[in-house]
């Protein structure tokens, strides 16, 4: 089966991994999954049904909008990929209206194009909620029409909710198959442990995940698989688990600046069969 790669570019996208999450992702009838992101493993799985939560609102509804009206978003959105859009000027400007309107369709073409015109791809919104990535000043950004509709008619099996991890967890019921992909845990934990800035989800959230998800299984029989950075913080999280190390290819970067990858824990929290 040809890998898919999604259509929006990701932080922390997990095409690099699909074999690896396939490999120990349990059967099941739907696969549910609390932080979709851009949804590489929906899109690389062969679930009879899908349930795809994510707290990013302006995410589900471009979701939403290309499953219920693919060819009017993608024709459009195929407009927005011209030269003159590719312009610092323009990018502000489209990034000022999007900022100030409610218009789901508006809303979704422009995160589209930002996600493709802005910096590298990020996803990052303000105090506020206004979105505030730079311009990415990229010689051409690739229109992903292809991705685009392999999404849209695989997400006839899908259905996309906004709203958080505890909620997506207490939807899910036996015959389902957890796949949880959090904001990573930080690499160093600093002596202030609770105030962790990375896309607001704290140590205490990982924890809490990661109890939310061994509950699921012993007390539901629900199998969930969590992707994380390997340390001896995730290691210690799910102890409960049955953990799988991937190796993470290393990059040598030319500056010698770059930081090691680490390896990547895949943690498998699985029903106990003792009753």
């Amino acid at each position: 089966m040809k890998k898919q790669r999604a259509f929006l570019k990701w932080a922390g996208g997990k095409y690099g991994l699909v074999e690896d999450i396939q490999r120990y992702l349990p059967e099941g009838r739907k696969l549910v999954e609390p932080f979709v992101g851009a949804g590489s493993v929906f899109l690389n799985t062969d679930y009879d049904h899908y349930f795809l939560a994510d707290i990013n609102p302006d995410l589900i509804n471009l979701y939403n909008l290309l499953k219920e009206r693919p060819q009017e978003y993608i024709s459009e959105a195929k407009r927005w990929f011209v030269a003159e859009n590719n312009r610092k000027d323009a990018y502000l400007s489209i990034r000022a209206e999007f900022n100030g309107t409610d218009d789901v369709m508006y809303r979704s073409l422009a995160f589209l194009y930002m996600n493709r015109f802005g910096f590298n791809g990020l996803c990052r919104y303000n105090k506020k909620g206004g979105f505030n990535v730079p311009f990415g000043s990229y010689k051409k950004p690739y229109f992903p029409e292809a991705e685009l509709e392999f999404f849209a008619s695989k997400s006839k099996k899908a259905t996309f909710v906004c709203e958080s991890y505890p909620e997506t967890f207490r939807r899910a019921r036996k015959g389902s198959v957890v796949y949880c992909d959090p904001p990573y845990a930080p690499l160093s934990t600093t002596a202030n442990f609770t105030s962790y800035a990375g896309n607001g989800f704290t140590l205490d959230d990982q924890a809490a995940l990661a109890d939310v998800a061994e509950k699921a299984a012993k007390e539901r029989h629900i199998p969930v698989l969590i992707s994380n950075h390997d340390t001896t913080l995730t290691r210690r999280l799910y102890h409960g688990a049955e953990l799988n190390v991937v190796k993470v290819k290393r990059t040598i970067s030319r500056n010698g600046a770059g930081r090691n990858k680490v390896d990547e824990l895949l943690a498998l929290f699985n029903p106990s069969h003792d009753d």
